[in-house]
């Protein structure tokens, strides 16, 4: 006699239906450890600047903008946060939708762009003849944890440099901190937006003053 022959009807339903999905069970619960299988990262993007004093000057020269330099731990899709002084991490499955420099590029040029204070800006890959390039440095771009607050921080050198000459006609760092009212990462995003949107008001300002303060029209 055959031995399942002895297992009840019902049971034996029961064995046929957990040696069904037991092993989609067990695929189930090892995703996240086969590459490209896991959930995707919450993916966040910042604001540019669109509000500026009415004073402001009107520009009719042009500007190119280099993408900001950054160190490896900033150069990345990747949110830093900082606990320790001497050490850089990241938010679990959270990420700029693009690399932290690329980003803060096209978001400059967009806040130009919102000025409506300047006939043409644009970045240095598309080759335009421009009087002015502004190249910068992302010197800080990460969240900060200390015992009284959480805030983002973010920090721009800039210098504006005549491009006929090649000659630095200013130089300028912009940092702002905001706090983060409670450890959520859509909080977080939102004081990262609102210190890189004074990062870049003052920026925008900054560079158009500049430049009508130095601007020399050709001969």
């Amino acid at each position: 006699m055959n031995p399942a022959d002895d297992i009840d009807p019902r049971r034996r339903a029961l064995l046929r239906a957990a040696a069904v999905t037991l092993p989609a069970a067990l695929l189930s619960g090892c995703a996240d450890l086969i590459p490209g299988q896991g959930a995707p990262p919450n993916l966040y993007r910042l604001t540019p600047k669109s509000t500026f004093p009415d004073d402001l000057p009107t520009v009719n020269w042009q500007l190119v903008l280099a993408q900001p330099d950054a160190d490896a731990a900033l150069d990345t899709t990747r949110i830093a946060l900082i606990r320790e002084a001497t050490k850089i991490e990241y938010y679990a499955k959270s990420g700029w939708t693009d690399r932290a420099p690329s980003m803060v590029q096209t978001l400059m040029l967009e806040s130009f762009e919102n000025s409506k204070r300047i006939v043409a800006v644009g970045r240095r890959a598309i080759g335009l003849r421009a009087d002015f390039e502004l190249r910068t440095e992302l010197r800080e771009f990460q969240a900060e944890y200390s015992q009284s607050e959480i805030a983002a921080h973010v920090a721009i050198n800039a210098k504006l440099v005549r491009a006929a000459e090649r000659s630095i006609v200013g130089q300028q760092n912009f940092l702002s901190k905001a706090p983060a009212a409670i450890d959520d990462i859509e909080v977080i995003v939102q004081a990262f937006d609102d210190a890189l949107g004074s990062v870049l008001k003052h920026l925008v300002e900054w560079t158009l003053k500049t430049g009508a303060a130095n601007y020399k029209p050709p001969i």
